[in-house]
């Protein structure tokens, strides 16, 4: 592995065919969960990825039975009530997306197993996205007591419509790869056991075509992105703001005693 990447100590990197960087969620004792460590590198390596003239298409997929379980409690909890860094983590929300969408290598995902949190801003964003059978992809920030931010608002409508985006939002219930397939969160869907064979088979294809006319096509396409950053920077301002309040709070409170949360039964917003 090059310098370019030896400071990302929490993400593993290798090389499975020429010009593929593959990037790997490595934290399986905890199902890839992301603390601010690893948020923070997620974060900045795009950048790093788009300046390498080493490498062509990137993917993206986790160690062992899940793909990234999202920020964990820890992160959460440091987080809670303290302004500082909540602002801190908001600028990170925003340049992990606007960064995933600004690189100008095609991404690949290939989700295998629960899929949440700031691990599923890289899975749904990237440009082709491959779900195995196994995948659980959910948002849970209603569950855990704050807005959906992070990617929910920027591209779930774009993806599998309105009606969908409300009804899996508002309620937290999770998408199976099969589920994600057929409503078009996701590229496709395939079987666990040639999950990444498909996703190196796509990268390999990307990797070796003409880079200048598909590196342009993303960059054209992501424009549908762009022009919904103002509905983005929305959500993620309400999700830190949500930070501040009381209901996140006992929204890890329930998630780490495992029953259902008691929020307040009024906001006045």
């Amino acid at each position: 592995m090059t310098d370019r990447y030896a400071a990302y100590t929490k993400l593993k990197f290798d090389y499975p065919a020429p010009r593929v960087l593959r990037l790997t969620f490595n934290r399986p004792e905890t199902f890839n969960s992301v603390d601010a460590e690893t948020h923070t590198q997620i974060t900045d390596v795009w950048r790093d990825i788009d300046r390498d003239p080493d490498v062509n298409a990137v993917i993206v997929t986790g160690t062992g039975k899940a793909f990234s379980a999202g920020g964990d409690f820890g992160m959460i909890e440091d987080m809670t009530g303290n302004f500082d860094a909540v602002m801190r983590t908001w600028k990170e929300a925003k340049d992990l997306v606007y960064n995933i969408i600004n690189c100008n290598k095609p991404i690949i995902s290939a989700i295998n197993g629960p899929a949440a949190g700031a691990g599923l801003v890289v899975g749904i964003l990237a440009d082709v996205s491959i779900a195995g059978k196994a995948a659980k992809i959910v948002d849970g920030h209603p569950r855990l007591g704050v807005a959906a931010g992070d990617v929910a608002a920027i591209i779930w409508p774009l993806l599998c419509g309105m009606a969908k985006a409300k009804y899996y939002l508002l309620t937290c219930k999770a998408v199976s790869g099969e589920e994600a397939d057929r409503i078009g969160l996701v590229s496709m869907c395939v079987e666990d056991d040639v999950l990444q064979e498909t996703a190196l088979q796509i990268a390999t294809d990307l990797a070796s075509g003409s880079q200048s006319s598909i590196r342009w096509t993303k960059y054209s396409l992501n424009n549908w992105l762009r022009q919904a950053g103002p509905i983005f920077d929305t959500s993620t301002a309400l999700e830190m703001l949500g930070f501040m309040g009381e209901d996140v709070k006992e929204g890890v409170a329930s998630h780490r005693e495992k029953r259902p949360p008691e929020f307040r039964k009024d906001c006045p917003l």
